[in-house]
């Protein structure tokens, strides 16, 4: 018990001293906190802060989600990347509004049966907003977590059964919310990935790794293999209008909107790339090509360099529901990959 006390007291103390001020955290309304959880995967707090205030700005309920059309879902997400998880809070808004009358539901079962809820999501939430006593396990505790225990190697799901039972001993009994934030925060804030600020971590007494001077190598670092890919974009304009298509219901960027275009092969140039493209997917032959800009965007596994081409054509591209001729301004109103987004910004700024 000894141990216990000293372990949650500490990290729940630091934690009320030294917690940055984050709007989600000013809240225990569990539809607020389920959104900042999703935001929060894979994405910086600096950089989710102006979507979450947006997003519940537009979407101040559950309700709200649920009713709207999945186009402004993936438009008011427009940036954060990863649009499964927008998806995913639109298909849970409409069956948590239609099973459970727009209460999120206080079970962990249930909660876990809703897309987009994995064990983390669902023991944050619980945990967060109903002080339920559900450890979590994330990127950043994982690595916290290594590090207090000693266990070396790569951080991945095979620590977590070892995480897990030491949380689950270590756990207080109530104020989960403050003790399972705190952990998050001293992963964001000491514990770092790169340079662990040791002498203000309020557990480096417990801390094997820091200990035996091993916190800086634990865990060993991924190697990540980074593809380069080079995409020749066509921008077909017709009086006053661009023309936009909607890429497949599955796969990367499912359902957003984008320029035609495709990937440059090898030995081929930008504009034989996007002539070859066009004629294949549009069914259209392309005449002058001036260029317009270029653009790199990086993805998890890969980065993209986006030729950008100004088009003209006397084809007329076949048009259908997922093929649309559209002003400036309405281009605004489609969700877009980042890449198409920051064409059409030149575009305005050009117009």
């Amino acid at each position: 018990m000894k141990q216990n006390l000293s372990f949650a007291r500490s990290m729940n103390t630091w934690y009320r001293r030294h917690a940055r001020r984050l709007p989600w955290r000013e809240t225990s309304d569990p539809y607020k906190i389920w959104i900042s959880e999703i935001m929060l995967q894979q994405t910086t707090v600096n950089a989710v802060i102006p979507y979450y205030s947006k997003w519940i700005k537009i979407f101040p309920t559950i309700h709200h989600v649920a009713r709207a059309p999945l186009q402004h879902i993936l438009k008011t997400w427009q940036g954060l990347g990863y649009y499964a998880r927008a998806k995913n809070i639109y298909k849970s808004a409409k069956i948590i509004c239609d099973a459970y009358g727009g209460e999120i539901p206080n079970d962990y079962d249930k909660l876990r049966g809703l897309p987009g809820f994995g064990p983390y999501t669902t023991g944050a939430v619980l945990s967060i907003a109903f002080d339920r006593r559900y450890p979590i396990i994330d990127a950043n505790i994982r690595r916290v977590m290594m590090r207090i225990l000693g266990i070396e190697g790569h951080a991945d799901s095979s620590q977590d059964a070892k995480i897990s039972v030491f949380l689950q001993r270590e756990m207080p009994k109530k104020n989960l919310k403050t003790f399972n934030q705190a952990l998050m925060e001293l992963g964001a804030l000491v514990c770092r990935n790169r340079e662990p600020v040791c002498l203000s971590c309020p557990v480096k007494a417990l801390c094997h790794g820091y200990k035996k001077g091993i916190q800086e190598i634990i865990p060993l670092p991924k190697k990540r293999i980074i593809r380069n890919m080079d995409v020749a974009i066509g921008i077909l304009k017709r009086q006053n209008k661009y023309f936009i298509q909607k890429r497949p219901a599955k796969g990367l960027l499912s359902d957003l909107w984008e320029f035609p275009g495709g990937k440059i092969k090898k030995g081929e140039s930008s504009s034989e790339a996007l002539r070859r493209e066009l004629k294949e997917e549009l069914d259209i032959n392309v005449g002058e090509l001036r260029h317009l800009m270029n653009e790199r965007h990086f993805y998890t596994q890969f980065r993209v360099s986006l030729h950008v081409l100004l088009c003209t054509s006397t084809d007329d591209p076949y048009l259908n529901k997922n093929r649309k001729w559209a002003t400036l301004r309405e281009l605004n109103d489609y969700p877009m990959p980042s890449g198409s987004a920051k064409i059409v910004e030149r575009l305005n700024k050009m117009n």
